[in-house]
């Protein structure tokens, strides 16, 4: 009897289960010591034998399926990854080039100022897909990285000489004292270096070179000459004190423009101002006026070199921008900071709510308002005095402004000039 018990004990114990869970694959392997080996796939719902062996082989083996399985996840990643990656890049780089080549033959074909020269709708398109507001955010990142003080001199020094910064100009010259690229993006000036003009009702709002200015006509602004873009697309509906949000149906730009006079019998001017990387990022109130609106338009962010303004129309009403609506001493005034490659950031100080280079996601519609006045609890007016510091741009971009004023009111700059801020915009010989 007690061998008889032993007997069974012995082959109860033969007859245990053994798991071996593989969870990354999803298998399970059952074994029994003296037994042929079953090997259950879950993924395929299918029962695969193989003949005994003890637990070390049955380990063995499943060490070796989990390799294979790693290979064959390695290849799956390969195959559904990499390759489209790269075959995406790789004709994402021939469509770019033969857009260049087609650029170019254009020119070489056509004077300068000639229309065949702008971007056709599928050039501008094929040009928004690449992805630059992410290489805008990861240039943000990187030139907030702090630098370490033997690594300040060389890089910061670089830049400098690079974009032809002048260094006496800062307020600290000291490069080691700059933490990090973005801080020396929006380094200070010492006081006296920019002199405001008194006698000037209009100055420069910052350093910069003229792209384009002049009168507005029929509703349409100059962007370069040759090129020119709708007001209405620019500024959006023109309500800036909680009035209808829709722009009137059937109104024409000439409408438009006349909607925006306080006075009728003045007229609309408007000047674009490219910052260069090298040139002074902080941008200052041009004249005397108290702001009362702000749209912020959460566009594009493409390149607003003067080389691709040529060539996009309707660059700035395509790029994300701040649009600054208020009144001076002649009634409609505006200035827009315009965002672009690597200058996602705009910040002005008065307005702290203001957030630029989001995420589709974060801001899905297209233009966001808020307005400012004695009405507003949460927001009241920004008054502004000329020369007075507005906001900052983390790297060069534009500056749009776009008022009203006496017909007899003339500039007195021309496109291309390199301008100082704080210098007058116009003769001081006509009515301001």
């Amino acid at each position: 009897m007690s061998a008889l018990f032993t007997r069974i004990s012995l082959m109860t114990f033969r007859t245990n289960l053994h798991r071996v869970f593989l969870p990354s694959q999803q298998r399970c392997v059952y074994h029994w010591s003296s037994s042929p080996l079953w090997t259950l796939d879950a993924r395929r719902g299918t029962a695969l034998y193989s003949t005994g062996g003890d637990v070390k082989t049955t380990v063995t083996s499943t060490a070796a399926a989990a390799a294979a399985f790693k290979g064959t996840k390695s290849s799956r990643w390969r195959r559904y990854v990499l390759k489209p990656f790269v075959f995406v890049q790789f004709f994402f780089g021939i469509g770019l080039l033969a857009m260049a080549l087609q650029q170019f033959r254009r020119k070489n074909k056509h004077p300068s100022q000639s229309p065949e020269l702008i971007a056709k709708d599928w050039e501008i398109l094929y040009y928004r897909i690449i992805p630059f507001r992410a290489i805008s955010r990861a240039w943000g990142w990187l030139t907030n990285r702090h630098l370490p003080v033997w690594a300040r001199q060389p890089i910061l020094g670089l830049y400098a000489r690079t974009f032809n910064c002048n260094l006496d100009e800062a307020l600290d010259c000291n490069l080691e004292s700059y933490s990090c690229l973005a801080e020396f993006f929006r380094r200070k000036l010492k006081d006296g270096v920019r002199p405001i003009d008194p006698a000037s009702s209009v100055v420069a709002p910052s350093d910069g070179t003229v792209l384009n200015f002049g009168r507005v006509t029929a509703g349409m602004m100059e962007q370069v000459k040759g090129v020119s873009y709708p007001l209405g697309e620019f500024l959006g509906p023109a309500y800036w004190r909680n009035g209808p949000e829709v722009r009137p149906p059937g109104q024409t730009e000439m409408e438009y423009e006349k909607s925006l006079l306080v006075n009728k019998e003045n007229d609309l001017f408007h000047c674009v101002i490219y910052l260069a990387p090298g040139d002074y990022h902080c941008f200052h109130s041009p004249v005397e006026w108290t702001v009362n609106f702000r749209r912020h338009f959460p566009g594009a962010l493409l390149s607003v070199n003067p080389s691709i303004a040529k060539w996009v129309a309707g660059l700035f009403a395509l790029n994300e921008r701040a649009v600054y609506v208020g009144q001076w001493r002649h009634g409609f005034f505006s200035m827009t900071p315009v965002g672009a490659t690597n200058v996602g950031s705009i910040r002005v100080y008065g307005d702290q709510d203001l957030r630029t280079n989001c995420t589709k996601w974060a801001l899905p519609l297209p233009y966001y308002d808020r307005y400012m006045g004695p009405d507003e609890s949460d927001c009241k007016e920004i008054p502004l005095h000329k020369g007075e510091i507005f906001g900052e741009f983390n790297l060069g971009s534009t500056i749009v402004l776009i008022f009203e004023a006496p017909k007899d009111f003339e500039f007195n700059i021309r496109p291309g000039d390199k301008i100082r801020m704080g210098q007058s915009l116009h003769t001081t010989n006509t009515t301001h």
